[in-house]
């Protein structure tokens, strides 16, 4: 995304544009002189304008040439086959009588299809691209070249009388049809934005999305720092299978500069699932333990890489599980370990729906309802049942604060398409349930507890105030019960259990301030430092 090189693609469309063009020089419609003569100078504008600005982006950004296919290809793939049906429009057109009624015929359904083609061509080639100075060149083009041919067809047709119906419905296909066109280039537009504000410009320094070979699979990592020197943070997501890599990149931005964040695709799940498909099609070897090996082995990966011998573990939701077992059984390579929205215990889960019965019996409220869903969670405690519960239960548990973080996914540089296929799965819970049953079955019968509660590195918590999927109580106790030479945790004020990607800043602000707690030069302490501990 928006990296400057040459585009031989560019270049190629660009030849197969000019040629035909020259070649019509010599071959011009009767009479065709006499309608340029009228033509719109606003438009015309328009299309000098846009013809100039897309040759030269067209050429300047490599992200137009060919990448590994994937379903984002498709965009290429219908590039070439306009430019292709542009060909064999002018080929039609030299082989007519060569008049200005040849000239604007339709081709395969496409009006004015000398100038709407290329047009279309070069708009999918910036969608391809994801490059918003390409696409808006196009739509400055095609204002003025499509508007200045479509006024010539006019000139030559006779007038033809619609019916009401007919124009409103062209009216409403046009203003879609525009929408389309608005939403495309907002997003690409947003996206080019945060990556050339945001992106690491630093010559020591990483921003790098790759595949690593984990475990006999090639898992999908995220690598952002301004100096690969500063310690090292892997960033486990929760779920399970519910990669959050793309949102990494908000709070990553407050932590670059002090911190090499690692933001991993954990096996069986996103982008590491849709790699490894030929071989893993039923997710059999995504077990908790093989997430394990795969977590030990992105760990020496990274030191020694960075050539450091630590790494600082973050896990959020379910991904606490999958670090803190790391953490407990290889201190020798984890300088730290944070739990945001700790799981905690035997029980934690039903802590949050059992209190929300009580509210809804101390307001008089009828809680048939949420015990009947209380009952069939115990009774059957899959994905389906556990979500209609925290749906009920989450009108006794109001957050304050919270945020639709969908748009920032979209508009994240770092989202790709297999990010929104994954997602288009975790909707069907049925499918996405099955494809992870050895995960869900393995957090259903475990306890954090029995991993053990010695910690041998400084232990910190991070959780919303407000957080009743891992419910703060829970988190506190675990903190209360474990041994660490240091050990902390902190609320963020009025925020629930997906603080991390509702609210980046504050998160990486307490992150930031927690570590620099943690890892001071000072004595360990065996004391607990609470930030805003009340809960409210």
């Amino acid at each position: 995304m928006i990296h400057f090189g040459f585009s031989y693609i560019g270049l190629i469309f660009l030849f197969m544009l000019f040629i035909p063009n020259f070649l019509w020089t010599k071959h011009k419609p009767q009479n065709y002189d006499n309608y340029a003569k009228n033509e719109n100078k606003f438009l015309l504008c328009f299309e000098r304008t846009g013809e100039a600005l897309v040759c030269c982006f067209a050429l300047i950004f490599s992200d137009f040439n060919l990448r590994p296919l994937n379903l984002w290809s498709l965009w290429l793939f219908l590039a070439v086959l306009s430019m292709i049906m542009y060909e064999c429009y002018w080929l039609r057109y030299f082989r007519s009588r060569k008049t200005m009624n040849d000239f604007y015929a339709s081709f395969c359904g496409v009006p004015v299809a000398g100038a709407s083609l290329p047009v279309a061509a070069f708009f999918f080639l910036g969608i391809y691209g994801c490059n918003v100075f390409l696409l808006v060149s196009v739509l400055i083009l095609g204002i003025g070249h499509i508007g200045i041919h479509l006024a010539h067809r006019a000139e030559i047709s006779a007038p033809q009388k619609s019916t009401l119906p007919t124009r409103i419905l062209r009216a409403v296909m046009l203003i879609l049809f525009a929408l389309v066109i608005a939403l495309i280039i907002a997003a690409t537009g947003i996206r080019n934005f945060h990556w050339i504000k945001d992106s690491v410009k630093s010559t020591d320094g990483i921003d790098e999305e790759c595949f690593i070979e984990l475990g006999g699979q090639k898992q999908y990592c995220l690598i952002r720092g301004e100096n690969t020197s500063n310690p090292i943070i892997i960033w486990i997501h929760g779920g399970p299978a519910s990669p959050d890599t793309m949102l990494t990149f908000y709070f990553s931005n407050y932590l670059k500069k002090d911190y090499t964040i690692i933001a991993w695709n954990q096996r069986g799940c996103g982008r590491t699932n849709f790699k490894n498909k030929a071989i893993d099609p039923e997710n059999k070897t995504a077990t908790f333990e093989q997430l394990q090996q795969d977590l030990g082995e992105l760990v020496d990966y990274a030191r020694t890489r960075f050539s450091q011998d630590k790494v600082i573990i973050v896990g959020h939701s379910f991904g606490t599980m999958v670090g803190c077992r790391y953490a407990i059984d290889h201190p020798e390579r984890t300088a730290a370990y944070i739990g945001v929205g700790q799981m905690a215990g035997d029980g934690s889960d039903l802590y949050a729906y059992e209190d929300a019965i009580k509210k809804a019996a101390a307001l008089g409220d009828d809680t048939t309802e949420l015990e009947h869903a209380l009952e069939a969670y115990k009774n059957n405690p899959i994905l389906d049942n556990l979500m209609k519960l925290r749906v009920l239960a989450d009108a006794y548990h109001k957050v304050p604060n919270s945020r639709n973080y969908i748009l920032d996914a979209l508009t994240s540089p770092y989202t790709g398409i297999d990010d929104l296929r994954w997602f288009l799965i975790q909707m069907n819970m049925n499918k996405f349930e099955r494809l992870n049953q050895s995960l869900f079955e393995y957090i259903e019968g475990k306890s954090i507890y029995d991993f053990g509660t010695e910690y041998k590195m400084p232990v910190g918590f991070i959780s919303g105030s407000c957080d009743w999927v891992t419910p703060v109580d829970c988190t506190r106790d675990y903190c209360d019960k474990i041994n660490a030479p240091k050990k902390s945790m902190a609320l963020i004020e009025g925020w629930g259990h997906s603080v991390p990607q509702e609210n980046p800043k504050d998160f990486a602000a307490a992150l930031k301030e927690m570590l620099e707690t943690l890892t001071e030069s000072t004595p360990p302490d065996a004391s607990v430092w609470v930030s805003n501990p009340q809960h409210e």
